[in-house]
């Protein structure tokens, strides 16, 4: 890990087929469209793949087909949260096993822990089972997630040894990387921002080492990342902002819009959702698609 991971860390949506059910060769083939895009690593199952929408035995197969797929070309982090304590627990172990890279979890959104030490407890038992597997926390302030302040998060990274980095995207999120990456110090390897990376440039600014969109444009993420890293930060920006129209359209839809860029790039099969923060796109969107599309589609290199 030599002074902790950079970069886009990328997270593949789940693809289902016309009936719903999991399409594990649209699965594979889109890891490996990732790891040829440029991502820096891959994060899967959480959100963005509808991780709450799959019975525990489909987390298990799309954990064990991303680790197999990724085969050590990049770090994998596996998302492991969960409705309760043990479910959790059950999936940090099977991440193990699989040889995932490390794990990211957030507190229980189905039993919900609102006292700061039961959260406390609980990542460290994600720790234990994690065994040398570094820790993210994933600090989100959405319908499901437990927003955590600077001090409960630092004391997070300080006081349980591989809990290492925090992806972070609650309100204000710049200022929470700020303040956490200055008090937790040398206990932190890095904090990663969310939201779709519509953040980056201010984020990277504030010392963000990362950042976990979807998939859906990878290879222009990590264009943008690139140019952050070598310095060119006015062509990262012209890059953002050509970009940025389609990430607001993807603010909207989540998943929808995901699955049907991924579908369009040929990289999916089907666009089946499971419901997960989306609705169908109709004609209107598909027509607003089409314009950002001709404005983007020249930074698509894979």
């Amino acid at each position: 890990m030599a002074g902790g991971w950079r970069g886009v860390f990328t997270i593949p949506v789940t693809p289902f087929d016309e009936r719903g059910e999991l399409d594990e060769a649209s699965l594979r083939r889109q890891v490996d469209w990732c790891v040829r895009s440029g991502a820096h690593g891959i994060v899967a199952p959480v959100n963005a793949s509808e991780g709450p929408s799959l019975t525990d035995d489909e987390r298990r197969r799309v954990t064990q087909l991303v680790v197999e797929e990724t085969a050590g070309r990049i770090p994998t982090v596996v998302g492991v949260s969960a409705t309760g304590v043990q479910s959790t627990l059950l999936f940090t172990r099977w991440a193990k096993e699989v040889g995932a890279d490390a794990v990211m979890a957030m507190p229980p959104y189905g039993a919900r822990l609102a006292d700061p030490e039961a959260v406390f407890g609980f990542y460290r038992a994600v720790a234990e089972a994690a065994g040398d597997l570094p820790v993210f926390i994933q600090n989100w302030s959405g319908p499901a997630g437990t927003p955590m302040g600077v001090a409960q998060v630092t004391r997070l990274l300080k006081e349980i040894p591989n809990v290492l980095y925090s992806k972070e995207e609650t309100v204000s999120a710049g200022h929470m990387m700020t303040a956490t990456l200055a008090a937790a110090g040398d206990a932190c390897l890095g904090v990663m921002g969310g939201v779709g990376g519509r953040y980056l440039l201010d984020e990277y600014r504030r010392g963000a080492c990362g950042t976990m969109p979807a998939c859906q444009v990878t290879d222009v993420h990590a264009q943008v990342w690139n140019a952050l890293d070598a310095g060119e930060h006015d062509r990262a920006r012209v890059l953002f902002n050509r970009l940025l129209p389609l990430l607001n359209l993807e603010a909207l839809f989540g998943v929808a819009m995901y699955k049907e860029v991924l579908k369009r790039r040929g990289v999916i099969a089907h666009t089946t959702i499971r419901g997960y923060k989306s609705s169908s796109l109709d004609k209107y969107d598909m027509q607003e698609l089409d314009a950002v599309w001709k404005d983007v589609e020249d930074l698509f290199t894979v």
